[in-house]
């Protein structure tokens, strides 16, 4: 036996262990070999490593080192479960030299079965849906070490950390890509299927997320969403977990590195929800979507997230104006980076709100507009005036100008007046002849009256010094020495009244 095993190591890789990608386009790239055959190696040392190689529940009589094609369908079903039995040895990667012979006979197992679930057109047994539930469960499933574990990149400083990449990933691709394919075979039972790839392989495939490694998150958001679409029995249940993940994220953590991926699914999951929208729904998009904003990190998954957002506007357009006052209240004051992002995304909302909405909100959110109009950050106050450059966006203010012009016309001259950015101020005059042209009479009556409320303001700022000049003055004549105590009535004197008047 030990001779038919020695005969059929893997001396080379495979022709298709040594393509560089995937076939059938998932997207879960492999890497070469994780190590070769050591011509020179003793068969003695070989012998010594085999006993953590083929563990003694393979299934009797099928050795798993026979190939698919040299075994009778009828017992293909028991060489599948075989070869993922002979899979479950989990080995150490540290050290690259150590059970290469073993790792790369695994490794053509894998390479097996992969090719095997892309080939069969036989429905899979419910011995071969356990034997692979359980043979990805104890070679994916595993904790990360805490000093692996960073912030979903702290802000604008995270984003320039090396990614850490696992040393063992030239087998956990394979496993991830044979999970891919049989979740994605037709050939797979879901009522089967849903009992072995249950609510806690789904909780624990979840918790791999906040893994470093940025292949195996792209890999299992390809699977979390194939997992979605073929057991809808889970559907809710998957909904409900992912916005845990996001609320200890949001509320308690700060920190986690798969916030864009899960993004990224729940984007093609909120396009396939039918109308009406069902209110968990709704809920989801006001607890979940809306306090993601208030992160740090927020431009790290801000795509992904205005993507989910402008998602739910486009299916039940009456959304749009709560999710613009949850944004003003999330609103960054002292960040100027995520205003920038704010301001994109509220133009991109804008894009697509109605009339009635945008008249629900359109006061609260113009005041904002008018504060970063006038900020001395010139990248906010070119941000802010790039919404002008907006047809859409025109158009709902046009329609709404008795109510925009007052509040937007004082922040521009206080623009032309103050502000030191020339590309700030040439956008201001643009945006100052727009108003014009839209209705002349209007923006000279809102000029007008910014002019008066101007003069008063000088004139009221005038008299305020002056009066603390008199008090001054007042003071310096009664100038108080030593220890000598002072009473201050709650009225002022006549005397006093007359000198400041």
């Amino acid at each position: 036996m030990w001779k038919q095993f020695l005969s059929k190591l893997p001396r080379k890789s495979s022709a298709s262990g040594d393509s560089g990608q995937c076939s059938n386009g998932t997207g879960i790239q492999r890497t070469s070999s994780c190590s070769s055959i050591p011509s020179g190696r003793p068969a003695s040392a070989i012998r010594r490593m085999s006993s953590a190689v083929f563990p003694s529940s393979v299934v009797a009589g099928i050795e798993p080192l026979v190939s698919f094609k040299d075994v009778p369908n009828s017992e293909k079903q028991n060489l599948f479960v075989s070869k993922l039995s002979l899979c479950c040895v989990v080995f150490d990667f540290s050290d690259p030299n150590k059970s290469s012979v073993e790792k790369d006979i695994k490794r053509q197992a894998l390479l097996d079965l992969i090719e095997f679930v892309e080939s069969t057109n036989t429905r899979f047994s419910e011995a071969a849906i356990a034997a692979c539930s359980r043979m990805c469960a104890i070679n994916l499933f595993r904790a990360f070490p805490p000093n692996c574990r960073s912030g979903s990149s702290g802000g604008g400083e995270g984003d320039e950390d090396e990614p850490m990449f696992d040393p063992a990933w030239c087998h956990l691709q394979l496993v991830y890509e044979l999970l891919l394919k049989f979740i994605g075979s037709s050939s797979l039972d879901a009522k089967i299927g849903k009992k072995h790839f249950d609510h806690s392989f789904i909780v624990k495939l979840l918790n791999l997320l906040d893994s470093e490694d940025p292949r195996e998150r792209d890999c299992l958001k390809t699977i979390l969403h194939r997992v979605y679409g073929k057991f809808m029995v889970h559907r809710p249940f998957i909904r409900k977990a992912v916005s845990n993940i996001f609320y200890q994220f949001v509320f308690e953590t700060d920190r986690h590195n798969g916030i864009a991926e899960l993004l990224e699914v729940f984007g093609s999951v909120i396009s396939g929800f039918a109308l009406p929208l069902k209110e968990e729904h709704k809920i989801f998009l006001w607890r979940v979507l809306v306090p993601l904003h208030k992160p740090k990190s927020v431009g790290v998954y801000l795509q992904q997230l205005t993507y989910c957002v402008t998602q739910f506007i486009e299916k039940d357009p009456k959304l749009a104006s709560s999710v613009i006052i949850g944004l003003l209240r999330y609103w960054p004051i002292t960040n100027c980076q995520k205003e920038v992002m704010f301001l994109s995304e509220i133009e991109e909302i804008l894009e697509s709100t109605s009339q009635a909405e945008f008249q629900k909100c359109m006061v609260p959110l113009f005041r904002r507009i008018t504060h970063c109009i006038t900020s001395s950050h010139f990248q906010v106050a070119e941000r802010a005036l790039f919404v002008w450059n907006n047809d859409h966006i025109i158009s709902l203010i046009a329609q709404n100008r008795q109510v925009i012009m007052p509040l937007v016309v004082p922040a521009l001259e206080q623009n032309i007046q103050n502000h030191w950015n020339q590309a700030v101020l040439n956008l201001t005059v643009n945006v100052k002849k727009m108003f014009s042209e839209m209705d002349d009479d209007l923006f000279s009556s809102c000029l007008a009256k910014y002019k008066e409320e101007e003069e008063k303001r000088v004139s009221l700022e005038a008299k305020r010094k002056l009066t603390w000049e008199k008090l001054e003055a007042a003071a310096a004549f009664q100038p108080v020495t030593g220890h000598t105590a002072v009473l201050v009535g709650h009225q002022p004197s006549a005397n006093m009244i007359a000198t400041l008047i």
